[in-house]
């Protein structure tokens, strides 16, 4: 009888959890003059109007545009991350260089570094390059290693790879080059589908990063693309907008599900359970 309660317990707080999902999905399948006035959750006059309209876009911008926009930004910062952040894992795990302890501690003390102490300096420093406006200050730090948490998540899992195979790699006349990409990556599939995980879910829900460094409407990502429906002086179309929003989870939410196991797996073998 208490396990029954328990999970009944377990469900109307997964219900409750998932209300405000249910109601945006409603929402946007509501005309516009229902969506704060109509009650349920179930839309008595259905419509696909404001998936329609929020596709359209704004200012003669289409929708598929965000979409692929954020598309490629976050498909060049998975690629960006897997190659830097491996490489200098391995580094860390494997190799022995002059000053690794501190290199190692320097690069942890980045993670408790807050995002906001080092974005004038970027900024300043994107400015001056002219890169503001492009998706080069969004992607090119991916391929610099400036995400230490995932080589820390890579520094654990490589660190738990029996290091007798490097050893029987050397034997074998291989060089370091070899061991990492013969020997480390094919190991290390769990650690790198978890940083190409939460990469690509982070990527693309980021909003300060492309409002800070994407100015022409062309260029926006998903993110940005939402704010446009929101008009502080003026109407506001909130059923494209929970429509919009309704189709920025799918790519997300078929991301997780398809590597859902990865993540599982390599979380659990990183040393981070």
């Amino acid at each position: 009888m208490q396990r029954l309660a328990r999970h009944l317990g377990l469900i109307l707080f997964g219900l409750v959890m998932m209300y405000p999902l249910l109601w945006m999905i409603s929402s946007s399948l509501r005309p516009q003059d229902e969506i704060f006035t109509a009650v349920g959750l179930w839309p008595d006059n259905a419509t696909l109007n404001n998936f329609v309209a929020g596709w359209r876009g704004i200012a003669g911008n289409s929708f598929g545009r965000y979409f692929l926009n954020s598309l490629t930004i976050s498909t060049l910062s998975i690629v960006g991350n897997l190659i830097a952040c491996s490489m200098a894992a391995f580094a860390f795990a494997r190799l022995e260089f002059i000053g690794k302890k501190v290199y190692f501690a320097m690069m942890l003390a980045t993670i408790m570094l807050p995002y906001h102490v080092t974005i004038i300096p970027q900024y300043i420093l994107f400015q001056q390059l002219g890169w503001v406006n492009t998706i080069l200050p969004l992607v090119l730090p991916k391929f610099l290693a400036t995400d230490a948490f995932f080589i820390f998540l890579m520094v654990q899992f490589i660190r738990g790879i029996p290091l007798e195979l490097d050893q029987a790699a050397v034997m074998d006349g291989a060089t370091p080059r070899q061991i990492f990409w013969h020997v480390i990556i094919p190991l290390s599939l769990p650690a790198l589908a978890t940083t190409a995980i939460f990469t690509f879910i982070w990527t693309w829900n980021d909003f300060f990063a492309p409002l800070l460094y994407l100015t022409k409407p062309e260029n926006f990502t998903v993110a940005l693309g939402l704010r446009q429906f929101l008009d502080a002086s003026g109407t506001s179309s909130f059923g494209s907008l929970f429509a919009m929003s309704v189709l920025a989870l799918g790519p997300v939410f078929g991301f997780f599900l398809a590597s859902q196991r990865f993540l599982v797996q390599g979380i659990a073998t990183t040393g981070i359970k």
